[in-house]
């Protein structure tokens, strides 16, 4: 025996879903609906079954307990017997439509240090959640010639890294594969051409992100991670080749700022020794100093921010340095940067060798040679902007173009 339902009812429909009445006019019992007599014995048999419904208070419009979208309904002893007879017939049933099949999106950021691929598994209205990731430490800003184009070999391997990851995504069966380039290649001289080919060999078309649109999408992924209570948000970044700045009460900032204040690129153009000397440390916080200065006056204009918030690796690991959580400990963990605390822990990252570095917590062997430089900047922009703590959000820049992807799909 088949029961047939009707998810595609209308609400009017449901509301009048139910047993029909010796005046014909149908009475109300929510959720079930089936029309031949024997179908209709085999809904009354499994309603007897069912525990009575209406805990939470609703009523039907006749007076009888209410039961949710989809329920089967207890049914009385006079109403079971009529429908056995024949005297009434169930004659519709309104349950909802299966909830939609969750999309697996895939991202592949061409960082200035890392290609990363990160895999969520994307459901209408909630968060997506991680599926799988992946991370290859390229170092494309090293792999620039004097002439700011990207070399013959780093090109290679970034073919080769590309192929690899997509391979990866096509193994987790990812709907849908974005792929997204920041600084390092947008600052190449050759950008076009590598992309080009790129394309050509891989088949992955890679989307140049201008740096303000970078500082947008970071902030996005800040606001969905905090969420309107919030208030006014003001969200810096630390990447491998810039550092973003947004601040505002949406999802659209007010302000954005790209600046060319990333911590790889910095330490090649300004770190020479390891560790730093006093002398190349002061020159680069006061170069540091001049690019963000400018930025000030705007994000002041806007207003003071509720909440500051940190991203990025940089900032996660002098959190760390200074004594935040660790990350094992999983996203939903409060990590709290005070600038106090900060400063110590620049003094201390600028004083040691990268070799030395690693042995910190939260410093990977990948990032200790650049985190000094990543310290300065991170000091110097809380100083400037006058932030006495920030939180760290472990939510950003891939987040933000999954986030900004999800709001384009059709779940239905």
């Amino acid at each position: 025996m088949r029961l047939r339902f009707s998810p595609s009812a209308k609400p009017a429909d449901k509301e009048r879903a139910g047993v029909d009445g010796p005046d014909g006019q149908p009475r109300v019992v929510p959720g079930v609906v089936v029309p031949p007599r024997a179908e209709a014995v085999a809904v009354a048999a499994l309603a007897t079954s069912a525990p009575p419904l209406g805990s939470s208070g609703a009523m039907a419009p006749d007076g009888r307990p209410a039961a949710g979208k989809g329920s089967v309904v207890a049914l009385s002893t006079q109403e079971r017997s009529a429908i056995l007879s024949g005297q009434e017939r169930v004659t519709a049933v309104a349950l909802p439509a299966p909830p939609a099949q969750p999309r697996r999106l895939g991202v592949i950021d061409i960082g200035s240090n890392t290609v990363h691929l990160l895999v969520v598994d994307a459901h209408h209205g909630a968060a997506p959640r991680p599926a799988a990731s992946a991370r290859v430490p390229l170092r494309l800003v090293e792999l620039l010639d004097d002439a700011g184009a990207l070399s013959a070999a780093g090109e290679h391997a970034l073919i080769d890294c590309i192929l690899d990851l997509r391979r990866q995504a096509e193994e987790l069966a990812v709907y849908d594969l974005v792929a997204f380039a920041t600084s390092a290649l947008r600052d190449a001289t050759n950008s076009d051409e590598v992309l080009a080919r790129l394309r050509t060999v891989t088949g992955v078309a890679v989307e140049v992100l201008p740096g303000e649109d970078e500082a947008r999408l970071t902030f996005l992924a800040v606001r969905r991670w905090f969420g309107w209570s919030a208030g006014r948000l003001l969200a810096m970044d630390i990447g491998g080749g810039s550092l973003e700045i947004g601040a505002g009460m949406d999802e659209e900032p007010d302000v954005v700022a790209s600046l060319p204040l990333g911590a790889s690129r910095l330490t090649r153009d300004w770190l020479s020794t390891d560790p730093p000397s006093q002398r190349q440390l002061t020159a680069l916080r006061r170069y540091v100093r001049a690019q963000i200065a400018p930025v000030v006056g705007r994000l002041y204009h806007v207003g003071e921010p509720t909440r500051a918030v940190a991203t990025s690796k940089t900032f996660r690991s002098l959190a760390r340095i200074a004594g935040a959580e660790p990350y094992s400990r999983g996203p939903y963990v409060r990590r709290v940067l005070r600038r106090s605390d900060l400063e110590s822990a620049a003094k201390l990252v600028c004083r040691m060798p990268s070799s030395g570095r690693v042995s910190l917590p939260g410093v990977s062997a990948s990032r200790a040679a650049q985190l000094a430089a990543g310290a300065v900047v991170a000091v110097e922009t809380l100083d400037l902007l006058s932030v006495e703590e920030v939180e760290i959000c472990p939510w950003a820049l891939r987040e933000g173009i999954i986030l900004r992807r999800l709001d384009t799909l059709n779940f239905g």
